[in-house]
């Protein structure tokens, strides 16, 4: 009787330890990051609409400066420079800013994760490795994603195993993550014929197997 009593208490506390352990994970996985982003504000419900800034962010929520008055529980639509479009209501007034609730898909909040996951990762990126790889003129037609889903067609100016140029008339600013071909990249720079996007991990291989995880039609 008293080794039952032991063992439904130790089950107890397994599952106790397992609650926990699942609660610090759902935590650590929705726990903000201190950001400064511009972004737009839209209220739905009367047309207003006004510049901001989000000063962070997390899979879940936001917390927003802006000059536009909202009530709470007011809902919103956020736009985030570089992370896209968020629906979500107004969860609480703080001073001159104001905490932000998503209200969006599973699928939406882990594909916020990976972006915040790079987006905090972006220092350890060496800028100069751009630089260390040789550029390969290359020509052809390729498209990238941006995160709000726009399909953006462009051309190959040249390729590198740690990057891309490509000619195109839409700029998506500086740090946007983005998808080309099979390859993940952010936006490093913008030049006069478009923009230059770093694959995001680095790459490997030929140039011809990077042309085919790239889409490029010649």
């Amino acid at each position: 009787m008293q080794e039952g009593r032991v063992t439904a208490h130790a089950l107890t506390a397994k599952n106790e330890d397992l609650v926990i352990s699942k609660a610090r994970a759902e935590r650590r996985r929705f726990r903000r990051v201190h950001v400064d982003l511009p972004g737009k504000l839209f209220v739905p419900v009367d047309g207003r609409e006004s510049a901001c800034k989000i000063t962070d962010l997390s899979p879940g929520g936001a917390r927003v400066e802006c000059e536009l008055p909202v009530e709470q529980d007011s809902r919103i639509v956020l736009y985030i420079d570089g992370f896209g479009r968020f629906e979500g209501t107004i969860a609480r007034r703080d001073g001159y800013g104001f905490g932000v609730k998503f209200v969006c898909t599973a699928l939406k909040r882990e594909r916020t994760a990976e972006l915040l996951t790079l987006f905090m990762n972006r220092s350890l990126i060496d800028e100069t490795d751009l630089r260390r790889h040789d550029r390969t003129p290359t020509k052809g037609l390729t498209r990238f994603t941006r995160v709000d889903g726009e399909i953006v067609p462009c051309e190959v100016l040249d390729l590198s195993v740690s990057g891309i140029s490509v000619r195109t008339d839409i700029r998506p600013p500086l740090g946007e993550f983005v998808l080309i071909g099979q390859m993940a990249g952010r936006v490093a720079r913008h030049h006069e014929d478009g923009i230059g996007i770093e694959f995001v991990g680095g790459s490997s291989g030929s140039a011809e197997g990077l042309r085919a995880q790239l889409a490029v039609v010649r």
